[in-house]
């Protein structure tokens, strides 16, 4: 049973997610919230699987409570799903910083909101090449190329992950990493959780800023 917490000031959107999620087989409403200071109230309390996590809420807002929930290393099991739309990049790009597993609209489809739910829940970052590639050029690209070498925050990684590493940055998933190495999709797990410890990470989004933003990948350098 996958557990989910609501974190939105909309009460007509917290009933019908609710309604949705509660409705499907395998998933359970454990909690909700209409701001920020209740969403991390609630999640400490039940220590859900995963949070459906709205941008824009009184008291305290969506990456304000991002940012508590995952700066408790009590609730790094927790992932975090932010509600938004594209056009509010700027906001998902902090949202990622402080550890959220991704992002979806508010208008997603019903099946694609379960099967994020999903991803995320085993381990995966909601980021699809293309977003992370719009992410990284909005924000991340250098004025001018830097060239290639182990930036001083990566040393702590053998060969192995700094390769993966780079496959995390270019969007692909555990599978994908796994099929391209001729490894196990769990080893592909296995060194990905090592990287998020040794780097003191909550979550696999991390991992990809820290590719971008060390130099270690460069947008449009392939």
């Amino acid at each position: 049973m996958i557990s989910v917490v609501l974190a939105d000031d909309q009460a007509l959107i917290r009933t019908a997610v609710s309604e949705l999620v509660s409705h499907t087989d395998g998933f359970a409403v454990v909690g909700e919230a209409s701001n920020g200071l209740e969403a991390v109230d609630v999640v400490r309390a039940t220590r859900p699987d995963v949070v459906l996590m709205d941008i824009r809420m009184p008291v305290m807002d969506g990456l304000q409570a991002t940012e508590a929930i995952c700066a408790d290393a009590q609730l790094s099991a927790t992932r975090i799903i932010i509600l938004t739309t594209f056009e509010d990049d700027e906001y998902v790009l902090r949202a990622l910083r402080a550890g959220a597993s991704g992002f979806l609209g508010k208008g997603t489809e019903a099946e694609a909101l379960m099967a994020a739910i999903r991803t995320v829940n085993e381990g995966e970052a909601l980021l699809s090449p293309k977003a992370t590639r719009a992410l990284i050029d909005r924000y991340l690209s250098p004025a001018e190329p830097a060239p290639h070498r182990v930036p001083d925050e990566l040393t702590l990684l053998t060969e192995r992950e700094r390769e993966i590493l780079l496959l995390v940055g270019s969007g692909l998933s555990n599978g994908e990493i796994a099929a391209g190495l001729v490894i196990s999709p769990q080893t592909a797990k296995t060194h990905v959780n090592r990287m998020m410890s040794k780097l003191g990470v909550h979550d696999r989004a991390q991992l990809v800023i820290i590719a971008y933003e060390s130099g270690l990948l460069v947008p449009g350098r392939s």
